[in-house]
C-alpha cells in the first residue's frame, strides 16, 4: 500500500465485528425457533430497534411496541429487560487488533447504530467499549447509517480526507455507503474469518506490527459470551 492510500484512522462498527448481535439466537434459545419465527414476522423488532438507534427512548419504545402486540407484550419487553442476552458473543480477535492499534498509536473510532440506552448496558458490562478515541453512537446524533449524514459528521469531526479513513462494518449498506464517499473499507462478513482480513490489511497499511497481529489472530476461537 502507497503512503498515499495507507489509512491515518481506523473505524470500527461495534455489533457483529466487536461483539456479537443477532437477537433471533436469543429468542430461539428461549422459546424455540418457530415461537421465534412467528414473534418476528408479526412484529418488526428490528424496525422498533432502528428507533431507538436514532435517538428514540429505550423504555418508551419497547413498551409502545409491547402495547401494540399485546399477544407478544412479555417477549418484546424482553429487548429491554434482557438486553446483554441479545448480544455476544465477544469476538475477541477483534478487540485484540482494536487494543493493538491504540498502542501503536492510531486514531480508532467508534461509528455504530446504537440507541442511548442500549449503549450505556453495554458500554457498562463490555470494558472495551471505553477504549476509543472517539465514539460516533447514532442515538446520540439522532441519525443512523447508512444515511451519509451520519458519515459527514465523522468526517468533520476527525479532520481527515475520506480517503485516510478505513471503515469496518458487516452491513453492505454500510460498507457501500462510505464506499461512495471515498472512505476505505472492509466488510466483516464472518466472525471467524473476518478478523485474519482484518489483521492483514492493518499490516499491509503499516498501522500494526506482524507480530501484534499475529497475537490478536492466536486469540481466533476465543469467542464466548462474556458473564456479568
Amino acid at each position: 500500500m502507497s503512503a498515499e492510500t495507507a489509512p491515518e484512522a481506523v473505524i470500527f462498527e461495534i455489533g457483529n465485528v466487536l461483539i456479537g448481535w443477532q437477537p433471533e439466537r436469543f429468542y430461539d434459545r428461549l422459546v424455540g425457533h418457530e415461537t421465534r419465527k412467528r414473534l418476528f414476522e408479526t412484529v418488526d423488532l428490528h424496525a422498533m430497534n432502528e428507533r431507538i438507534d436514532r435517538g428514540g427512548d429505550f423504555h418508551a419504545t419497547v413498551e409502545e411496541t409491547a402495547a401494540a402486540h399485546p399477544e407478544f407484550a412479555p417477549l418484546i419487553r424482553l429487548w429491554r429487560e434482557r438486553w446483554l442476552d441479545l448480544t455476544g458473543p465477544v469476538i475477541r480477535p477483534s478487540v485484540a487488533l482494536q487494543q493493538s492499534l491504540r498502542e501503536a498509536g492510531v486514531p480508532v473510532f467508534a461509528l455504530t447504530n446504537f440507541g442511548i440506552g442500549s449503549f450505556e448496558i453495554a458500554e457498562a458490562h463490555y470494558d472495551f467499549l471505553a477504549d476509543f478515541d472517539r465514539r460516533f453512537i447514532s442515538g446520540h446524533l439522532g441519525v443512523t447509517k447508512p444515511d451519509p449524514r451520519i458519515y459527514a459528521i465523522v468526517e468533520e469531526a476527525c479532520g481527515l480526507p475520506p480517503e485516510r479513513l478505513l471503515f469496518i462494518d458487516d452491513r453492505a449498506d454500510n460498507i457501500a455507503a462510505a464506499w461512495s464517499r471515498g472512505w476505505q473499507v472492509l466488510h466483516f462478513t464472518d466472525p471467524a474469518a473476518s478478523p485474519a482480513a482484518l489483521a492483514a490489511r492493518l499490516t499491509e497499511a503499516g498501522l500494526v506490527s506482524p507480530e501484534a497481529a499475529a497475537a490478536a489472530l492466536s486469540r481466533a476461537g476465543q469467542t464466548e459470551e462474556e458473564q456479568a
